[in-house]
């Protein structure tokens, strides 16, 4: 590992982060209409992970759904315009929500939570499909640096973090390896951010 890279959780710290932000939802949320709503990539693994951990302490299944933002990126269109000088446009999954989100509480789950953007286009996508009653965020790091007003219901881990860092975080079901670290950002155009997509001043 990079000398300049350091580890802030790992694969014991992941797992019992999450099993706190499980019973921390369940414990919000007593009427138990709620649902969890990863954000692709890792976020929707994280939410993965999530789902039994709620479902045994509500002893009841709790509806899973994925959303991806590719196309609802508020810069969308910088980079289409970009892409003739070497930029791609973003890596696009499928969006699944099998279930109604109306009425329901959603508990938007992403790995990252830096400018707000990456949840504003998130709650963006949900509401295409419906109204629901409430949206809740849950996020394994909050780094800070907000640009919107944006501020997560739970919370793994506050990390703060100056712009010329980067936090990865890499979970075993993309990366084979449960962790999160901070390092200094790579080259002019700020490396890449945990999800593998370029990375801007404004990113998550």
């Amino acid at each position: 590992m990079d000398p300049q890279t350091t580890v802030v959780l790992d694969r014991d710290d992941i797992r019992r982060t999450l099993v706190r932000i499980a019973h921390e939802i369940v414990e919000k949320n007593p009427d138990r209409a709620v649902a969890l709503v990863g954000i692709h990539r890792r976020g929707a693994h994280l939410a993965r992970r999530l789902q039994p951990l709620t479902s045994e302490l509500l002893d009841s299944a709790v509806p899973l759904g994925s959303v991806d933002i590719a196309f609802y990126r508020d810069d969308l269109r910088s980079l289409g315009g970009a892409r003739a000088g070497g930029s791609e446009f973003p890596v696009v999954h499928s969006t699944e929500l099998d279930f109604s989100v109306d009425a329901r509480t959603i508990v938007i789950v992403d790995d990252v939570l830096y400018t707000g953007r990456t949840v504003r286009a998130a709650i963006d996508v949900i509401f295409d499909y419906g109204r629901p009653a409430k949206i809740q965020l849950a996020t394994l790091v909050d780094r800070g640096h907000r640009e919107l007003p944006i501020r997560p219901d739970y919370v793994g881990k506050n990390i703060p973090t100056s712009t010329d860092q980067r936090v990865n975080v890499r979970v075993d079901e993309v990366d084979g390896v449960d962790e999160v670290t901070i390092a200094p950002v790579l080259g002019a155009d700020g490396g890449t951010q945990s999800d593998g997509t370029p990375s801007r001043s404004a990113a998550a």
